[in-house]
């Protein structure tokens, strides 16, 4: 459809959705700004990056210890400045196999946590894994008691725990381990605590007994120290597929209709307006489709989405273009088309509100960005 049967702003909308200040229009609303959080003017907080290190056993898990950092990642990914640094390192070598056969180069060997001082790392991991050797190792339980003075976070994936019991860092403590080493923990280590979850999670003590809840346990982690927003919007990434059921419909970055919380009628209003990006929908001809008054419709958005319908259709349609922006070589004029907008310069002005820069500077930044 040509650009000129588009509206930018459709019958019914007003063109300043929400009627507040630009420096307030810049905020997008829910789940939307976690959605976008990545490509957002940076902000200032003056938080120091969180330094987690890794210290991979002979045949750990792989799948353990790359879901822990791909949370951790993750969280980088969606935020404006670097919240973690990750580190790995091997007991007596760089080079550790793992559990699949795939050798991996860890960044150091344990030598230099122990001597060089825990204080280049804020939280310390041990990944163990089905295969691993399970006795102390007297050089890993040193290096242990040496975070444990200075008050660093300790962890374990799979039975990672293991090497923390051998240090007693976990006596009258809860942990979490893998099933098949429950008896030997028992047998052990009578003064730790085996929990019956999947993950535990204490100020200073982090236990998981696999690959899925090594994951949980680092989101767990991530929203301790930087909130629930980070959390959600790394969600929003790594739980597409969340649903195991291969046939079940993909969820969409931004489908909130598939939310359970939220009413099926507005459910069922997020989807038409997903479906009707390049052509939005006035809010009376939604309100007709649903069959239901334009204010219940307004009710139903404010009361679960804190923002006016309006508002949220412009941010789902900012959302889109920012996707085939960054995703596509196609033209300013032509993305705006898609999207609804009557003119190229009005949606670089909408754009602009949300992102602090034109689309043609976000997509140049973005071209720039290493690999």
């Amino acid at each position: 459809m040509s650009a000129q049967h588009k509206a930018s702003t459709p019958q019914g909308m007003s063109a300043t959705p929400d009627a507040v200040t630009p420096q307030e229009r810049r905020q997008f609303s829910g789940r939307l700004r976690d959605t976008n959080s990545p490509f957002l003017p940076a902000a200032q907080n003056g938080e120091r990056t969180v330094r987690v290190g890794f210290v991979l056993l002979e045949h750990f898990s792989l799948m353990a210890f790359t879901a822990a950092v791909d949370a951790l990642v993750t969280a980088n990914l969606v935020s404006t400045t670097p919240l973690f640094s990750v580190s790995s390192y091997g007991l007596g070598s760089t080079a550790i196999r793992s559990d699949l056969g795939i050798d991996i180069t860890s960044n150091s060997t344990l030598d230099r946590v122990c001597f060089e001082g825990h204080s280049a790392l804020d939280i310390l991991i041990i990944c163990g894994g089905f295969r691993c050797a399970l006795g102390e190792f007297p050089k890993l339980t040193q290096c242990l008691h040496n975070a444990a003075r200075q008050q660093r976070t300790l962890g374990g994936l799979w039975n990672g725990a293991i090497p923390l019991a051998h240090a007693g860092l976990l006596n009258d403590r809860q942990c979490a381990l893998h099933p098949d080493n429950h008896a030997l923990l028992g047998e052990q280590f009578p003064h730790v605590q085996l929990s019956d979850k999947a993950m535990v999670i204490e100020p200073d003590r982090l236990t998981s007994a696999g690959p899925n809840s090594a994951l949980e346990m680092m989101l767990a982690l991530i929203e301790q120290l930087r909130g629930p927003e980070i959390v959600r919007a790394i969600r929003e990434i790594l739980s597409c597929d969340r649903n195991h059921q291969h046939n079940h419909p993909l969820t969409h970055p931004t489908s909130q209709q598939d939310d359970p919380a939220l009413p099926e009628l507005l459910r069922e209003l997020l989807q038409l307006m997903r479906n009707n990006i390049e052509e939005p929908l006035t809010i009376d001809e939604l309100a007709s489709c649903a069959g239901i008054s334009r204010r219940r419709i307004e009710r139903l958005f404010q009361a679960h989405l804190e923002a006016t319908p309006s508002r949220y259709y412009l941010e789902l349609r900012i959302t889109h273009a920012r996707r085939l922006l960054l995703q596509s070589s196609d033209s300013i004029a032509t993305i705006a088309a898609a999207c609804g907008f009557l003119s190229s310069t009005h949606f670089s002005h909408c754009f602009k509100d949300y992102f602090g820069a034109s689309p043609s500077q976000v997509r140049q930044q973005h071209q720039q960005q290493p690999l």
